[in-house]
């Protein structure tokens, strides 16, 4: 595992693989996992919860490091929300289409997901259009209708290294200045809530 210093390049990455990956879990690589997060701007969780079939009457409290384990056994989601932003973990990030939707009328997301492919990606929709999207590893290679559209939120981060703890912190560290928030107090460490099906 990376290292958990805060000061760490990686730190956001090591942070996440250790919350996910809890013990008694035979894998332990995030990529081999995937993983896959949603972050949502302009609507309520009831509202939000509907758009994925969750019943907001299951609603209990839980840690980011519980969700496998639930989703598992019933199809549980996590739902933290801060401020504005509402987080959807385990969330389909890579499809589009989903994102255009999603987003239409005012709303804004931002999905970050690793597949078992090898491949970690940043995709950034708001109001039915996808303004960009791009692997970590290749943010220079950015489609959509913008693709700059995050470039301003990317100084001092470390994209484009062969090194995926660092692409992946530096894609979690861009998702924590879009969100205004501190993506480890707020998201990754916090106590939020999960919904079943």
């Amino acid at each position: 595992m990376t290292d958990l210093d805060p000061a760490a390049p990686g730190y956001l990455y090591a942070l996440l693989e250790s919350t996910i990956f809890t013990e008694g879990l035979d894998e332990t690589d995030l990529g081999a996992l995937g993983f896959a997060a949603l972050w949502v701007k302009g609507c309520d969780v009831a509202t939000l919860a509907a758009e994925f079939g969750l019943d907001v009457t299951t609603r209990d409290p839980c840690r980011l490091s519980e969700i496998l384990d639930h989703h598992l056994d019933d199809g549980s989601r996590w739902i933290a929300q801060v401020g504005e932003w509402i987080c959807v973990v385990p969330a389909v990030a890579d499809d589009e289409a989903s994102l255009r939707s999603l987003t239409a009328g005012g709303r804004e997301a931002v999905g970050f997901g690793m597949d078992i492919g090898g491949h970690d990606y940043v995709r950034y929709a708001r109001d039915g259009h996808l303004l960009t999207g791009f692997e970590s590893s290749s943010p220079s290679r950015a489609h959509g209708d913008d693709p700059h559209a995050l470039d301003h939120l990317m100084t001092g981060l470390r994209f484009e290294l062969v090194e995926v703890d660092e692409s992946v912190s530096s894609a979690l560290a861009l998702i924590g200045r879009l969100t205004q928030t501190d993506m480890a107090a707020d998201w990754i460490s916090a106590e939020h809530s999960r919904m079943r099906p």
